[in-house]
């Protein structure tokens, strides 16, 4: 399925500053500045070089015959036919495909309140797509849908809390007893697994970091009191050697999987973690290795696989899959 390619987007914001009356004679760090901004929120040129707006402008010239040029005595670039445009040009069918499925999947987040103010926007975007392209490909692609789960409702608030560094308060229930209990602490991050979202956080009277699903959050509030966030907590490296959303407790391990070859082609296609190799291949088994955190994510997707995987290495985990193994075996039906 072909990407909507920020390419596409840059060529039309180069188109507009190009015919911008008001700033005739753009210049390359005018265009390179309008494209960051617009795409990324800044224009210190960490996201997008003046190569990359040179590149831009030869292929706008190639590809749709923009008549670009570049004015020496005004030190900047203007069309050489006032009267062009690159909106005029149509989208391809390829085009409308790709944005018809990202369509759909900013569908898939339409009623999360975090999402909802764009609510219209999506709409508008979906019914003109659906207005516009030929056939009916929802007969032939179906989506996976995204169960909307409680808590929800709070991650405007909690990003409120992160972004005005303050306190949160909640009252949280123990996945095991169910028993509510107070909650305060510091928000860090809010991370998505598998269709749920978590608060990552720093509970001082822990003097740790805890992780909370939202969807066992109750009357959760952003307080007034402001908050001093652990220089330490550094989100990619917090989750460098996690699996799931289970991190930054303990040591990562080397953990070694000898898997059958059907399986291996499963994981060696969609890796369990990035650090994930083949460090020994056969005719009837592959083993992997992985440097990362044990965790109950990496312990279940290891039972997932069934007898077609069998952990060689650390002794701890191996008894834990053998405990897990055996009470499967010996569960009454």
């Amino acid at each position: 399925m072909p990407h909507i390619k920020n390419a596409l987007i840059r060529y039309r914001i180069i188109d507009k500053c190009i015919r911008n009356k008001y700033n005739l004679f753009p210049t390359k760090r005018d265009l390179r500045e309008a494209c960051e901004e617009s795409l990324f929120g800044s224009i210190d040129g960490e996201h997008i070089c003046d190569s990359t707006i040179e590149k831009d402008m030869y292929s706008m010239k190639m590809e749709h015959d923009a008549p670009i040029k570049y004015s020496k005595l005004e030190k900047g670039y203007f069309y050489d036919d006032p009267d062009f445009t690159i909106n005029d040009i149509p989208l391809t069918d390829n085009d409308m495909e790709a944005i018809s499925f990202a369509a759909k999947t900013l569908m898939q987040f339409k009623d999360v309140e975090l999402f909802r103010q764009f609510g219209s926007a999506i709409d508008k975007i979906v019914d003109h797509v659906a207005v516009s392209q030929d056939g009916d490909a929802q007969q032939f692609v179906q989506f996976e849908t995204a169960v909307a789960d409680g808590g929800n409702e709070y991650l405007t608030s909690i990003l409120e809390g992160i972004k005005l560094k303050r306190y949160l308060t909640f009252d949280y229930a123990s996945f095991i007893s169910g028993e509510m209990k107070p909650r305060k602490v510091i928000p860090l991050l809010l991370k998505q697994y598998r269709n749920r979202w978590y608060l990552i956080s720093f509970d001082e009277s822990k003097d740790d970091y805890i992780t909370y699903a939202l969807d066992r959050i109750e009357d959760l509030a952003v307080t007034k009191e402001g908050t001093t966030r652990p220089m330490d907590f550094n989100p990619d490296n917090y989750f460098k050697h996690s699996v799931g959303i289970t991190s930054g407790n303990t040591a990562p391990e080397k953990i070694l999987l000898k898997v059958s070859t059907v399986a291996s082609k499963y994981i060696d296609s969609l890796p369990i973690h990035t650090s994930q190799k083949i460090v020994e291949m056969n005719d009837d088994h592959f083993v992997f290795s992985l440097h990362v955190n044990v965790s109950e994510e990496l312990i279940r997707e290891i039972l997932s696989y069934g007898g077609d995987i069998q952990v060689v290495q650390p002794k701890k985990l191996i008894e834990t899959i053998h405990k897990r193994a055996s009470r499967l075996l010996n569960s009454e039906s």
